[in-house]
């Protein structure tokens, strides 16, 4: 019985430790917009 234990220790701490280690692939990235230029004055009469 203690065999058994033992073995189903183990293998719930392998599956936490693929668990984890699968999390740590995903890539993040991030989208940059352009920023506008704000429009000038130049006066309504000129």
């Amino acid at each position: 019985m203690s065999k058994n234990i033992k073995l189903v220790a183990m293998l719930g701490l392998l599956a936490a430790a693929a668990a984890c280690a699968r999390e740590q692939q995903v890539e993040e990235f991030v989208v940059v917009e352009p920023i506008s230029q704000e429009p000038v004055y130049t006066g309504k009469y000129k």
